[in-house]
This record gives C-alpha cells, structure tokens and sequence, in this order.
C-alpha cells in the first residue's frame, strides 16, 4: 500500500446513487479554480463508452469528467472497461483495447492481474494533474465480491485514499443505504470513511436534522452535504437509462417531428440520442415493446454490444414489420453502428467475436454485408457531410467490416483527428434516402449536422440548437449547486492540499 494524499474516492451506497454526477461536479469545481485535476474510475461496465485521443476506449462518463476538468479523455483515466453482452459475460477492455470475453467467474479470478494496470494508470494520472478524482462502481458493501475488489475499498485500500460515500434520497430509505453500507464495511475500511453525502433532497433540509444527528452519533462520520435535486439537470449517462427517459412527453410545438429508439437488451451509446432529447422541437422517445409504437416520422436503430442477439430481438418482437410499414408510409430510418450493420442483407461473426460463431439474416433495408472481426476500430473523427457541406465530428467503435453497392451512395468525407489517415468516404443510403447509417457515434452533436438530419427526417421550420454548449452549461449549473453545498475548502481538507492556492 501507498499513500496517495491528493486522490479522493467517491463510492456510492448503490449504482445510479449519483457517483459519476458528484465526481464531475467535483472536478468542475476543482478545475475552474485553476488546480489540476483529473478524473479516474478503476473498473466501470458500461455500454456508453468513448474513444480517447491516444486511440483507446474509456466509459462515457470519465470523458464527460475530463471535459469538466477542461482535459481531452485519456485511457489512464478508466484502465479497465467492460462491456456486457450476455448475462453473465462481458467484453473486457484494458487499457483501452480489448483482450477478449470473459464469463464472471473467469474476470473475478483475473481481477489481480488487472490490479496491477489500475495502479500504473493511476500512478500515471497523479504525475500529470495535482488532483485526482476516483469513482467507484456499484457498492463497496456487496461483501461477495470483496475479495480481489479493484473497484472500491480494494482499490482506495491499495492507495490509502479517503473516501467519501453518497446516496440518493430520492429513492428513498437514505439513512438505511448509508448506515447500512457503512457496518459491512471492516474496520479498516470504516476509518478511511471521510464523510457522507445526500444526493437529490428535495425540500427544506432542516427536515433532516434528526436523521443526520442520528446517523452521525452511529458512525462518527460526518455528513458533509445534503445535494438538492436538480431539476431538468442533463448530464451524459455512464449506462443505464432512467424510466422517465422512455417516455419523454409529447412536445406541442406544430412543426415538432417524432423520433423513436428502439432500446434492444445491448444497446449501447445511448448517449448520442441526447441532443434529440434536449431538443425542443424533438419528441425522442427511448421504446421497448413495440405494441407501443405509435407512429413517427425517424425511427433510429442505436449501437448494439450484441449486434446478431439484438437483431433476433428486434425480428422477434415484432420490430421488421413495424419498420417495413413505416417505410412504406413515407417514413425515414437510420442505424448507427450496430443499427447500421442490422441494416443490411447479412452480418457474420465467423470467429465469434460477440457471440457464438455464425451468421445471421440482417432487415435487407441496405444492400451490403457485415463481417466482424477481432480488429475493433478506435476512432474521432471529423469531417463533412456530402449532401450538405455540414460539418459532422464524433467517434468509431465498432468491429466489422462492411462493403456493399449502397456502400457507394456515401453520406460522409471524414479523417481521423489523432491520427494521420486521409479523407475517406463513409456511411451508406438507399436508392430513395429513406435509409441511412453511419458507423459514427455523436452523430447529432454539431448543429448544422443536427439541422442536416432533422431536415431530412421531415423537419422544416428549424431552431438552432446548440448542444456542446448546453452541454458545457449543465456541468457549470451542477458545478454551480454542488459548490454551495461542498466549497472549494471542504474539498481541499478532504483532499490533503490546503497549500495548493488557487
């Protein structure tokens, strides 16, 4: 064990407590009072993931932390990623590329060897920035997995970090999550518990003081903030998508057009849907069962970690026929990655990169065919689109290769940003352009490139929307609420740098 005194941990009593939320606020915080400041996971699952500019992949979440600590996302800022394609398997991704799959059992007994990557990319991180902020996964009580735990008390326990645990009072039962995290904790553990954090408190938090007394009478930690709720707040997902995301609420706007996800068991990047959403002359709306579509003008089919499992779901449920119908009264369809792929007339996976070995009948709304193969491609991209000239940024992940006479109808000139290679063409459509797809994530980000679609898709009387910059404003306005609740001194306390001036 080695002392780290200018990392902090932040753990959670659950998932979805408000981790990677509190870790960006943080850093945001830390950063716009001019320290360095960097954000670490040691292991994360997730589907949402990022490509960094040294060409690896991270969870979606640390490269929303490095965008609030002003840095370009780097693969020692989540050394290990997995990503589940089965129910009880995952992709597992270290440091930033991929070694394979791996059933639980299997990962569990890698998890030492995996130990050593988290502390070089660590140690990696507090070389370049003063700061370190670190995020658990899931909970630090789940007792069955302590042993070989890289993800939470095993990892602050290897670096002698404090750690900071927080819950969300929205779901209820806050005083039972924490107190209860807290006692199946060991003794050791328990010391390095710097304090607890309430998350989500709507109301007047006087409400609580008996309850904070009593928590801190039990377990001599302080409660360092209670979080408010905060409403409308937009932050990039780490993976999951909360119940009131599937069902956004008409808007009424008269020229507002209506765009459907079908959200298979894998699907992954949902996170490039959340310009249609914060849209507001967009009603995008995440759907499961499809006995409950109802119409739309864009049906996008996302990325997919299991992309010939995810094409039997849609078959399965009914998904083909909706689609052939929707095309046929004049509707537009578009798949990104994955989607892209379900598009054409087949997909193979000879060498069972995401699956059992075999091919697999794709919706035959693109004349071309996938292959997939162990060579994942790692990509930012930047470019333009064909038709309009917008201007189109974003980022490949995808194994595959695709080739195809629709192939020819590009939608896209684009390069690598990190990386020496030339323009090539991309994407593909359909003889009528009522199909397209794109091996492009973020697709939607820039403005004209967002206007170029929703033209396409039916929308005439456009409002410039400009995500990055909404983007950039929720992570100050969450920074803005945190800091009133968590200054910059308590931190620099917890953090062991009150002689770093700002």
């Amino acid at each position: 064990m080695f002392s780290s005194p200018h990392s902090l941990m932040v753990q959670g009593t659950t998932s979805d407590a408000g981790k990677s939320i509190l870790v960006t606020a943080i850093c945001r915080i830390i950063a716009r009072h001019g320290i360095s400041v960097a954000p670490f996971k040691p292991q994360n699952m997730a589907l949402n993931s990022a490509v960094t500019t040294d060409g690896g992949e991270i969870g979606r979440a640390q490269a929303v932390q490095a965008q609030a600590c002003f840095l370009a996302p780097s693969i020692s800022m989540n050394p290990v990623l997995l990503k589940p394609n089965s129910d009880c398997g995952s992709q597992v991704i270290v440091n930033g590329k991929a070694i394979g799959n791996m059933e639980a059992v299997a990962y569990h007994q890698y998890k030492p060897e995996l130990l050593k990557h988290v502390l070089t990319a660590h140690s990696h991180l507090t070389q370049s920035a003063s700061v370190v902020i670190v995020e658990g996964a899931g909970s630090p009580a789940e007792i069955n997995l302590r042993e070989h735990d890289i993800a939470n008390m095993g990892f602050a326990e290897a670096i002698d970090c404090p750690v900071i645990i927080v819950a969300d009072i929205d779901r209820g039962g806050v005083f039972a999550h924490l107190y209860g995290t807290y006692a199946l904790l060991s003794e050791s553990e328990q010391k390095r518990v710097k304090g607890f954090v309430i998350n989500r408190f709507r109301g007047n938090p006087a409400l609580l003081e008996s309850g904070l007394r009593w928590l801190e009478e039990k377990t001599s930690v302080p409660v360092l903030a209670v979080i408010p709720f905060i409403h409308n707040l937009h932050i990039e997902a780490e993976d999951s998508i909360s119940q009131n995301q599937y069902k956004q609420g008409d808007k009424t706007a008269l020229n507002a057009i209506k765009v459907v996800v079908p959200m298979y068991p894998r699907a992954s990047n949902h996170t490039d849907f959340d310009v249609l959403r914060m849209h507001p002359q967009v009603d995008c709306e995440f759907v499961k069962d499809s006995t409950e579509f109802m119409g739309a003008d864009l049906i996008v089919l996302p990325g997919s970690k299991s992309v010939r499992g995810d094409l039997q779901w849609l078959k399965d449920n009914g998904w083909l026929t909706i689609i052939q119908r929707h095309l046929r009264l004049g509707g537009k369809v578009l798949g990104i990655c994955g989607g892209f792929q379900m598009l054409g007339n087949s997909i193979a996976d000879p060498d069972g990169v995401e699956s059992a070995a075999g091919s697999s009948e794709g919706l035959g709304l693109l004349a071309m065919q996938t292959t997939l193969n162990e060579n994942k491609v790692l990509r930012n991209i930047e470019g333009t689109c064909l038709n309009t000239q917008a201007t189109v940024t974003g980022y490949e992940i995808h194994a595959g290769i695709s080739i195809g006479e629709d192939l020819a109808r590009s939608l896209f000139s684009i390069r690598g940003i990190d990386t020496d290679d030339t323009a090539s063409l991309e994407g593909a459509k359909n003889s009528d352009d009522s199909v397209r797809g794109s091996y492009i994530h973020g697709l939607f980000d820039q403005p004209d490139m967002l206007a170029a679609l929703l033209q396409w898709a039916g929308l005439q009387a456009l409002e410039t929307f400009d995500y990055p910059a909404h983007r950039e404003q929720q992570i100050d306005r969450l920074a803005d609420h945190v800091e009133k609740v968590m200054p910059l001194t308590m931190l620099k306390t917890l953090l062991n740098i009150q002689s770093i001036n700002e």
